[in-house]
């Protein structure tokens, strides 16, 4: 445990009037991990990241990240302060006027000057090959451009592990070739979900399945 960024131990998770999800489930992230997370849809991937990150609780077992057991609100906020979360559906993460204010957001929110914020934004932006698209009114952009605006989001936080879920939903092929470049950069520690073998391929170093069978056991 003490060497774990982020564990879940023993843990059981039913959505109301369904069957357990996870049953003493565990699960573990380590300095060096890029975990990609597999299996059917609705085989617990998207729910072990919001049990991760405090947005569900498990009816039982404990939620360990960055050194403390977690289970109330105000544990799970330095959580979600240090794993950047990057949402499945992006316009549920974007919802400023524009390209520069949504990334400027989070760092501005935790305490940033505008201009050191604004220095960071643009720096993420370059990065991504989005630094022409700062002044966009963010609802008309595409659908890959949101995404990758919505990563742009979480990495302009500098967080100490990155979760991922679909992020190359939307991206067309030198878009994602660029996506790939970037991650594989990045020094954070990833938990990934995605349907996109040759790209989990490119980012994981580990793999854990879950598929019904062993989300009901420890892997």
């Amino acid at each position: 445990m003490s060497d774990a960024l982020i564990a879940l131990c023993d843990v059981t998770f039913s959505y109301p009037g369904a069957k357990p999800l996870f049953e003493g489930f565990e699960f573990s992230l380590s300095a060096g991990d890029r975990v990609a997370l597999t299996g059917p849809n609705g085989s617990g991937k998207s729910t072990l990241l919001h049990l991760i990150t405090g947005l569900l609780r498990p009816q039982s077992g404990r939620v360990w990240a960055f050194g403390k057991n977690r289970s109330r609100e105000t544990d799970f906020r330095e959580v979600r302060r240090r794993a950047g979360y990057l949402l499945q559906d992006s316009d549920d993460q974007l919802f400023s006027p524009t390209v520069l204010d949504d990334v400027m957001f989070g760092p501005l929110n935790y305490g940033l000057s505008h201009e050191a914020a604004r220095e960071r934004a643009r720096r993420v932006l370059t990065d991504l090959g989005l630094r022409a698209h700062e002044e966009r009114v963010t609802y008309k952009l595409s659908g890959g451009e949101k995404r990758l605006v919505a990563l742009a989001s979480v990495l302009a936080m500098e967080p100490d592990v990155l979760l991922l879920d679909e992020p190359t939903a939307g991206l067309d092929v030198r878009t994602e070739a660029r996506l790939v470049e970037v991650l594989t950069g990045l020094p954070q520690d990833i938990v990934l979900v995605s349907h996109n073998a040759g790209f989990m391929e490119q980012i994981a170093n580990r793999y854990v399945p879950l598929d019904q069978e062993q989300s009901l056991h420890r892997p």
